[in-house]
């Protein structure tokens, strides 16, 4: 009974204890947070130190100098960059190391050999003024302006070695290759750095195209120089054809000429017209595009008497356009070559194979344009362009009117439904479509190369065989035509297995017209270069067919001037020492 009841009490106590601890756990639970301990006051910022006072005058100079020349300045993006690179640095002096200076104006001294002037990036003016960084009298403004104007000089000679000084677009409207790409944040780095570590000179090296052909181009260009230097190459007199194995007075003048070219013509001190000076003649012209015969006669003689002056005007039209283009040289790639007349096919960014080829005559030039080549056509018929249909077929129309059937030519309707010559009023043809059937005697041959274009432009085969022994071959309305295109196309398909040589021949051999997909396209360029750069480091020149090279240089000559130029207000140039 008693265990019972203290049973029974132990029972109830602990009923009250669990009560206990619910109602004090939900009061807990019920009870505000306790209050976050007050937020710790930041300790305010050191303040920034002070512009020293030649960084404070760049500052002014770049807010007054800037705003004025940014809507005229035809340098607008080297004018940006000046302005970044000194906004992100706290507008800090860069040019205070004698080292760097000195690097920098033999850099600049040494874009001649790029065929810059380098006067564009006041070269003169530099040099006169890099005395205020050793003067104690020069004034902040001074000291800012000589280091605004060097800054300037470094960012735009860098920009014009990385992609040239002229936008070619504006000589070309057909253009659509892409800049090489910059960064300019990168670049501004990669300038501040340099700077710091004392390598200004390194920057010029890389900023240039890296592709070998580059370099032959700039030692090409000294070598002319020294030639010009020295009085230049002798001129030729005027006379007879002159001939192998002959005795003349003017042998002894070719000789030295073509020695001075870089030819080995023979040591012979004599008039004698001898057999090294016959081989040296005939690469020579060979390399002219002239008729190889060694023959001295008046196309040979003009050639040999163009002015070495003109040859280097000729070099920097050239590394001019290699800015422009030699980046795009990797991978595998088709290059035609207008001014070459050729077809190159690049394979890991070297030449694995080429053919001669035709081009547009030079009033129906054939255009400079990137584009990607993605099919074949076996048998092709060809569409007549609407140009060539009035300026060449119908005339022959007019004066033969079998001259459609001879050709094996159509007559279509917009809808493509045929019509007889007859029911055509050929003094005024409306509405029509000329269509050459496919196969022999077919003006584009048995295969066309195609690629996306707005000229209508394609790399063809070509029934006009015997037009390839010439030189020069400017005979088409500006398409390619190419001496061997099958060869062009094995290589294009890349498919052994399926489109070897013989399955080619054989599906041509149809008759029946065939388009063929590339597997993957194949970048394509045409270009125009007025210089032969071969692979073993001779440079030659070519005839400019297009003339191509007179607006470019025109614009390379225009003068670039500094928007940071000093100024009469700025005070007199320290005496040099």
């Amino acid at each position: 009974m008693q265990d019972r009841t203290v049973s029974s009490r132990f029972s109830r106590l602990v009923r009250v204890v669990v009560v206990l601890g619910l109602l004090l756990g939900t009061v807990a639970y019920a009870q505000p947070p306790a209050p976050e301990p007050p937020p710790v006051p930041e300790q305010p910022r050191a303040p920034e130190p002070p512009l020293s006072p030649v960084a404070e005058q760049i500052r002014e100079q770049i807010e007054q100098r800037h705003g004025a020349h940014a809507a005229t300045d035809a340098g607008k993006a080297a004018a940006d960059a000046v302005v970044e690179f000194y906004e992100n640095n706290r507008f800090t002096p860069a040019w205070v190391r004698p080292d760097n200076l000195d690097q920098l104006l033999m850099a600049l001294r040494d874009m001649a050999n790029d065929g810059l002037d380098p006067e564009d990036y006041a070269l003169s003016e530099l040099e006169r003024r890099r005395y205020v960084l050793d003067d104690a009298q020069a004034t902040a403004q001074q000291r800012a302006q000589f280091d605004l104007l060097a800054t300037d000089a470094c960012l735009t000679a860098l920009m014009h070695l990385y992609h040239g000084k002229v936008d070619p677009a504006t000589l070309d409207t057909h253009w659509n290759f892409e800049a090489r790409q910059t960064d300019r944040t990168r670049g501004l780095q990669a300038v501040r750095d340099a700077l710091a570590q004392g390598t200004v000179g390194t920057l010029f090296e890389r900023a240039r195209p890296q592709h070998p052909l580059y370099a032959q181009l700039r030692a090409a260009l000294a070598k002319l120089r020294t030639v010009a230097a020295e009085g230049g190459w002798p001129l030729l007199a005027d006379g007879p054809t002159l001939k192998p194995d002959s005795h003349d007075p003017r042998v002894p003048t070719l000789r030295q000429r073509l020695r001075l070219a870089g030819y080995s013509p023979g040591d012979e001190l004599d008039d004698l017209y001898d057999p090294a000076l016959e081989v040296a003649l005939k690469q020579f012209q060979h390399e002219q595009y002239l008729v190889v015969d060694g023959h001295l006669g008046k196309a040979t003689l003009a050639a040999l008497n163009v002015p070495v002056e003109a040859r280097i005007a000729q070099l920097r039209a050239n590394l001019e356009r290699a800015r422009w283009l030699l980046h795009q040289v990797q991978g595998k790639f088709v290059v035609v070559d207008i001014a070459g007349y050729q077809v190159i096919y690049y394979k890991d960014g070297k030449p694995a194979w080429r053919s001669r080829v035709q081009v547009g005559k030079p009033y129906r030039s054939t255009p400079v344009f990137k584009s990607e080549i993605t099919y074949l056509t076996l048998n092709p018929t060809w569409t007549i362009p609407p140009g060539i249909l009035k300026n060449d077929i119908l005339p022959k129309v007019r004066r033969n009117p079998g001259y459609l059937a001879a050709s094996r030519i159509r007559v279509l309707d917009n809808q493509g439904r045929e019509l007889s010559p007859a029911s055509v009023n050929w003094a005024n043809p409306r509405g029509i479509v000329l269509r050459q059937d496919a196969g022999p005697g077919n003006s584009l041959g048995r295969l066309v190369i195609r690629f996306p274009n707005n000229y209508m432009v394609y790399l063809h085969d070509t029934p006009h065989q015997g037009l390839f022994a010439s030189e020069q071959r400017t005979y088409s309305s500006g398409c390619i035509r190419v001496e061997r295109p099958r060869e062009l196309a094995e290589l294009l398909l890349d498919d052994p297995v399926s489109w070897n040589r013989e399955a080619l021949d054989r599906a041509i051999d149809t008759m029946k017209t065939q388009t063929v997909m590339l597997r993957e396209p194949v970048p394509l360029l045409l270009a125009y270069w007025t210089v032969d750069l071969r692979e073993d480091g001779w440079v030659g020149f070519r005839p400019d067919v297009y003339r191509r090279d007179p607006p470019l240089l025109a614009a390379l000559a225009r003068p670039r001037v500094s928007p940071w130029l000093p100024t009469a207000a700025a005070g007199p140039v320290p005496a040099r020492p």
